[in-house]
């Protein structure tokens, strides 16, 4: 059909796609005045959805353009637009930003691409990434892939953090006596205590005594309800 016979046939419908081009061309003659007054400042109340998105829409196009990413993600965000998330997430991800592509891939609901940046991080060693992605996706396969790679590399902390948001106690007592095998009580102490593991808190309480840490020895019979060894380290180590 020609847009001829479109024009006699629907009017209405015309007339309107022609007042919003020419009010988004006009709109883009301020576009730098508004970059200006930034997004939040903007009152867009006075036109219909469509034209909101349209004017959102370019908005974010030139923030992008200018390399404000922060004005950018918030103006899609506003607008609704999931596809230029994605892309800006890209661009993250080209540049090595990887917790920020997860943030932006996130806002767009694109599970393939935090699927894949999530491996994509695991292989780099990049684990914190790797960890934020399959935590967004709330992946307990990959995120224990994830913590088995940790514990093999001795980044206990992201193992904790790993084991914990699963909420897998049996890996996080494991996780708790490699630390005290290596005399890490401070990361032994907080796996045990994720794990509810009485009995390996009061092994993390036994080696400090031995070691003179009775602060943290204190700590871990505390934990563990040792009311005896309290009341031991109480009566003869008190000041």
């Amino acid at each position: 059909m020609s847009e001829t016979v479109v024009l006699k046939n629907i009017p209405g419908v015309v007339q309107i796609e022609i007042k919003q081009s020419k009010l988004l061309e006009q709109f883009k003659n301020i576009v730098p005045s508004l970059l200006e007054k930034g997004i939040d400042n903007l009152n867009l109340s006075m036109f219909n959805d469509d034209m909101k998105l349209n004017l959102l829409n370019a908005l974010g196009e030139e923030y992008f353009r200018k390399g404000k990413l922060d004005e950018a993600i918030r103006t899609f965000i506003l607008s609704g637009n999931k596809t230029k998330l994605a892309e800006i997430g890209d661009d993250y991800e080209r540049v090595a930003l990887y917790e920020s592509a997860i943030d932006c891939y996130r806002l767009a609901d694109n599970v393939p691409h935090m699927m894949r940046l999530g491996r994509k991080c695991l292989e780099l060693g990049k684990l914190g990434a790797a960890i934020k992605a399959f935590k967004t996706l709330n992946d307990s396969e990959w995120l224990t892939k994830v913590g088995e790679d940790c514990l093999s590399k001795d980044k206990w902390d992201y193992a904790i953090e790993v084991f914990a948001a699963i909420g897998n106690k049996a890996k996080l007592s494991q996780v708790g006596k490699v630390c005290l095998d290596e005399r890490q009580y401070g990361y032994a102490l907080r796996a045990f205590e994720l794990a509810e593991d009485n009995s390996g808190l009061t092994k993390v309480g036994d080696a400090c005594i031995k070691e003179g840490l009775l602060s943290t020895a204190l700590n871990a019979y505390t934990l563990a309800k040792n009311d005896m060894m309290i009341e031991f380290i109480k009566a003869n180590f008190s000041k």
